[in-house]
């Protein structure tokens, strides 16, 4: 793909994002949506395989189908209530097909199988693209009709979003598989508390897009596919593979790094609302994700050198693209945590 090409599909994505959060008419917010599904499609087709035109197919027909469930809540809402706000979502049937509408877009259980299938058939940059920017909409409509929305029904979908993005990823080999159902148990967390205290939803997804940054841009630059390929990660740079390590455990949530921060202010916000089993089942729940972590975390530290491995080195580029990214984001997603009582005043 040429750069200005590239450049005006970007354009186009940032776009799509800019109107749905800057828009109050549903239509507007539909348009953005639109662009946004648009513009993704043609760098997920890049490659002209099969497995990535059946992802770009897999994508269009679900954020389609999404989109008009979006366009046909508004207008049950506008028949009903006589207005086309987004903040005046009142209409029980509307906000309900709404919340299905939205779950279908960010991949939340139930709605959540073409997600891991999608990210697999696509390259590294274009699954950071899906996993990060394009989370962006949806949950800025969330955020705009959450007064609205149905807080046990949200919390069902976080405590589902939970669990199956941790049972999900503990059989995987594929790294792109296992950040989809990654993805997938971190919006349970924002979708849990969306509806009680938004500002922690708002933390949590900047957390959650830093994380995820700097874990793909390592994976970009290692060109690292499957588990096996981290296994090799250290002929590249001992220190990156040693960073990527911390990356990995900090976004299991373990206690002395940035991805525990949002999970504790969660579960202690969660207690105060006297929803203590809710708590204690995203807690648990966790615990899965947290395995598969600690696997990938396994997986890339047991070769790290000294130690002599009777396999022959990986032949790859050594592109520096993403290099200052990586760094960048692994240094915050290590040292945001002692910013905690900054945050909380």
């Amino acid at each position: 793909m040429s750069p200005p090409i590239f450049m005006l599909i970007l354009s186009s994505l940032a776009t799509g994002t800019i109107i749905v959060m800057t828009s109050h008419h549903w239509l507007f917010a539909w348009l953005g949506l639109e662009m946004n599904t648009l513009a993704i499609i043609p760098t997920m087709a890049t490659l002209h395989s099969p497995r990535s035109t059946e992802a770009a197919t897999k994508y269009f027909l679900t954020q389609a189908a999404a989109s008009a469930m979006i366009l046909f809540s508004s207008l049950i809402n506008a028949w009903q209530v006589g207005t086309w706000d987004i903040v005046n979502m009142t209409s029980p049937p509307a906000y309900i097909l709404l919340t299905m509408a939205l779950a279908m877009k960010l991949g939340l259980p139930p709605m959540h199988f073409w997600l891991p299938e999608v990210l697999q058939g696509v390259t590294l940059f274009t699954a950071l693209v899906i996993s990060t920017w394009q989370k962006l909409a949806p949950l800025t409509l969330i955020s705009l009709t959450v007064n609205n929305l149905s807080t046990p029904i949200l919390i069902i979908l976080g405590l589902l979003s939970t669990i199956m993005g941790g049972w999900g990823g503990l059989n995987q080999t594929q790294t792109r598989k296992i950040i989809a159902y990654s993805s997938i148990a971190h919006l349970g967390w924002m979708i849990s508390i969306s509806s009680i205290m938004i500002n922690m939803m708002i933390l949590n997804l900047l957390i959650y897009l830093i994380l995820t940054t700097g874990l793909f841009s390592f994976l970009i630059l290692a060109q690292s596919k499957t588990i096996q390929d981290t296994m090799m990660t250290w002929t590249l740079s001992p220190i990156l593979t040693s960073t990527m390590m911390i990356l990995l455990l900090s976004l299991g949530g373990l206690p002395p790094l940035t991805g525990f921060m949002p999970k504790w202010l969660i579960l202690q916000e969660l207690i105060f609302q006297n929803l203590t089993s809710v708590a204690t089942m995203l807690a648990m729940a966790t615990l899965l994700s947290l395995f598969f972590y600690l696997r990938l975390t396994y997986t890339v530290s047991l070769t790290l050198s000294p130690n002599m491995v009777q396999t022959k080195f990986k032949w790859r580029f050594k592109s520096l693209f993403m290099t200052p990214y990586l760094m960048a984001f692994s240094v915050t997603s290590i040292l945001f945590l002692p910013m905690t009582p900054l945050l909380l005043l």
